[in-house]
């Protein structure tokens, strides 16, 4: 049996009854992380988390565990500032020490399965004139996400935050994309989504399909190279593309990516551990983080 979202009907999608009931539970996920880093000097009990986002304690480890594959304890160790930091360091060493032995772009583990094509300077000016888009509105591990396909890639791929409106973030694709044909499909779009959160790698290469700035793909192909479960600073992507002094424009770019996940820009922090903003919500780059790092440590 398909039940709605509670999405209008203007862009109503059908999803399993499993789904509606994966998307409360990471809803309850996000609100139990919220309240675990507010009170984290304390360290509340599971019993007090529990009863706060209205579930048993025996339900919320089950429902964490599930999703993380880790105990709420050990998935907040790492999103501390002194594992974040350190994490730094280990990424920093990885990419050196692939760089001393001659490998290519650093070690691009994730990129091997990801290939990005940006649109022409003609196409640029055009703003997504003649491309037509597919969309839907799926459920995913980190909420619901709205994803949209051209026949040359993704083009579009962001969380809707939770009780958000969803209108809005199709506005702000349509905002991008200006001057392109929508069509929502959700059949063509769920192939997709199932491919990118899959636990196993995709058996096709992902490709993407962006529009920004010359400058702006620059710093997203430098995202690409970041593997799962690594972080990088902004200095680092400046130093990467080339262009050390260019913070604030490395921050905009960063914050300009219009592919979640695929673009990995939660993978950017802050040099002193702190994870920093997130154009879909700190609490979902906190959740995107440590559920990255427990599936790369193999936990």
């Amino acid at each position: 049996m398909n039940t709605l979202y509670s999405i209008p009907k203007s862009v109503a999608t059908f999803a399993t009854v499993t789904d509606n009931e994966n998307q409360i539970n990471y809803q309850r996920i996000e609100q139990a992380i919220r309240y675990l880093e507010e009170n984290f000097k304390r360290q509340p009990a599971l019993e007090e988390v529990a009863e706060k986002i209205h579930v048993s304690s025996f339900h919320f480890q089950r429902m964490f565990t599930e999703w993380a594959g880790i105990s709420p304890k050990r998935f907040l160790q790492f999103l501390t500032i002194d594992f974040l930091k350190e994490k730094l360091q280990e990424s920093k060493n990885l990419v050196e020490a692939a760089e001393a032995a001659g490998l290519s772009s650093q070690s691009r583990v994730y990129d091997l399965f990801t290939t990005l094509e940006a649109v022409t300077p003609q196409e640029y000016k055009q703003r997504g004139a003649g491309i037509r888009i597919e969309y839907g509105f799926h459920a995913t591990p980190f909420g619901t996400c709205l994803i949209g396909i051209t026949e040359r890639g993704i083009c579009w791929l962001s969380f809707l935050t939770n009780d958000q409106d969803p209108r809005f973030e199709l506005e702000q694709m349509k905002h991008h994309w200006n001057n392109s044909i929508f069509h929502e499909d959700h059949l063509v779009t769920q192939t997709f989504v199932e491919k990118i959160f899959s636990d196993k790698a995709p058996s096709q290469k992902l490709h993407l399909f962006v529009k920004g700035t010359n400058f702006q793909v620059k710093v997203w192909e430098a995202l690409l190279r970041i593997p799962m479960g690594n972080l990088t600073t902004y200095q680092d992507i400046a130093l990467s593309v080339n262009n050390p002094r260019a913070l604030q424009a490395i921050g905009s770019a960063v914050g300009s990516n219009h592919i979640a996940y695929l673009i990995p820009c939660h993978r950017v922090i802050r040099k002193d551990g702190i994870l920093g903003e997130y154009r879909w919500s700190s609490v979902k780059k906190k959740s995107i983080i440590g559920w990255e790092m427990a599936k790369s440590a193999g936990e």
